[in-house]
């Protein structure tokens, strides 16, 4: 039998479908930054070959590429720390895909609340790709065998799937090769909501940019946006289970506990029993000093745009060196011939 070596692992990725926002932020980006430094490899990836799952303009697409790239590291990501790069320059992705593809069910994929979502009514016009991607997401987290993938509560699902899948290709083949991944989903402030309806999550594809701050938002723009929030007329209480019937208040304090990495009772113990207008503005200095300097950066790097391509290329390397042999290995189990 083959046995499993395991080296502690994160990994994650973002699709690059621009304009990111503060749910980013605090759901995942800043969360990356904080990972590297607990004494765990880290890699972090931009999951293009994920974006073209509906069309893409391809100038489009490299320019988002770009800026998510820039992202992450604006966001606290150090490439020198952990590993940055694009999918598509790493082979392994879509090889070991084809090869959980076939063992992944079709009842699986069928039970995806993701694609349901996305295609509506129109699943018959949908790409394959769009229908099978949680298998390719589940060959981006076994090609590192990685062992930790933090993701927002939406994608819970998916790495669900990926620990199905790696059990099965362990048991269909007698083997004791890939570990199974436990999702990372912690923290205040991880499923952020929008600015006009604490009932939706915060969304750049929302018609109105009044319901989100996105990451490249100027200070003036954030504070302009924290200022018109949906509220409601009643003062803040002084514990969370006054929030329950409250989704607009609820969002705005889930926003600065998550900001000032405090609990919603710490906030609630500071500004319990006063109206919106004392706390709106404490909120917008509180989202302007996080996030101004968030957007400058991100400004300064996508004006380097060959200095981005080379941080990817080279983290493109160093992910290759760990999953070409993994990718090698998974091969000879299925029988294949060198």
């Amino acid at each position: 039998m083959t046995e499993a070596q395991i080296t502690p692992r994160v990994f994650s990725g973002i699709q690059p479908s621009g304009n990111l926002t503060l749910g980013n932020y605090l759901g995942a980006l800043r969360r990356f930054g904080k990972m590297q430094d607990d004494g765990i490899e880290t890699i972090y990836c931009v999951v293009d070959m994920h974006a073209i799952t509906v069309w893409q303009d391809p100038a489009a697409l490299r320019n988002q590429t770009r800026e998510l790239a820039a992202a992450y590291i604006a966001c606290g990501l150090d490439p020198q720390k952990s590993i940055l790069f694009n999918q598509s320059q790493v082979p392994a992705h879509a090889e070991l895909a084809w090869i959980l593809n076939c063992v992944v069910r079709i009842g699986w994929m069928s039970r995806m609340t993701q694609f349901k979502d996305k295609a509506g009514k129109n699943a018959e016009k949908m790409s394959l790709g769009l229908y099978v991607y949680p298998a390719l997401m589940a060959a981006d987290i076994l090609t590192y065998k990685a062992t930790h993938v933090p993701v927002g509560e939406d994608q819970k699902q998916h790495v669900e799937l990926t620990r199905d899948v790696a059990a099965k290709f362990n048991h269909d083949y007698g083997v004791d090769f890939f570990p199974i991944p436990d999702p990372v989903i912690e923290g205040t402030g991880t499923r952020v909501m929008s600015l006009r309806d604490g009932n939706k999550k915060m969304s750049k594809s929302d018609p109105s940019d009044k319901s989100r701050i996105n990451l490249i938002d100027d200070a003036d723009t954030i504070a302009a946006k924290i200022r018109k929030a949906k509220t409601d007329p009643d003062a803040l209480p002084s514990e969370a289970a006054g929030l329950a019937d409250r989704p607009e208040a609820r969002n705005l304090v889930n926003i600065y506990a998550g900001l000032a990495d405090i609990s919603v009772d710490d906030v609630l113990r500071e500004f319990g029993g006063q109206q919106f207008g004392a706390f709106k503005p404490a909120l917008a200095d509180l989202a302007v000093n996080h996030m101004a300097p968030i957007s400058s950066e991100i400004a300064r790097l996508l004006a380097q745009p060959d200095e981005i391509d080379r941080i990817l290329a080279n983290g493109a390397e160093r992910a290759d060196a760990i999953a070409a042999p993994i990718l090698a290995e998974a091969k000879q189990i299925v029988g294949f011939i060198k």
